[in-house]
């Protein structure tokens, strides 16, 4: 049990780290010690709401075939901004990406689809993550 909580945070500190790399809008006030705090309460908020909300969303889940599962993680961001004052999310924005085979455009995003940007950027990542170490 307690090798899958210190799995879960050591995913979501990652997690953090790496979509903040790739987006800005995440803000670490006091740089490494936020980061460590937002993952310990995203894993405490990920391993109690989370579960709850899945359970509610179950059907909407079964017909999207799990689409909806970063509705959790929002729900559980928007815990852990209020939990951890330093760690705060504003606006989601990505610089865009143009490679010879793909161009992504730039992209700006406020308010509450902000947080669901971020809730589905973190859900897939982690899910990225989560499986590597499998």
């Amino acid at each position: 049990m307690i090798h899958r909580i210190i799995k879960h945070f050591l995913v979501n500190i990652a997690t953090l780290y790496l979509v903040s790399l790739i987006v800005s809008g995440i803000t670490f006030e006091n740089g490494v010690n936020t980061l460590l705090l937002a993952g310990v309460a995203l894993t405490i908020a990920a391993l109690i709401v989370k579960p709850v909300i899945n359970l509610l969303l179950l059907p909407i889940n079964l017909i999207t075939f799990g689409l909806f599962r970063w509705v959790g993680y929002a729900i559980a961001l928007y815990l852990v901004t209020i939990i951890v004052p330093a760690f705060k999310l504003s606006n989601f924005v990505f610089a865009g990406l143009s490679t010879y085979w793909i161009a992504i455009p730039a992209l700006t995003l406020t308010g509450i689809i902000a947080f669901i940007a971020f809730s589905f950027l973190i859900s897939l990542i982690s899910s990225v993550v989560d499986w590597i170490l499998k």
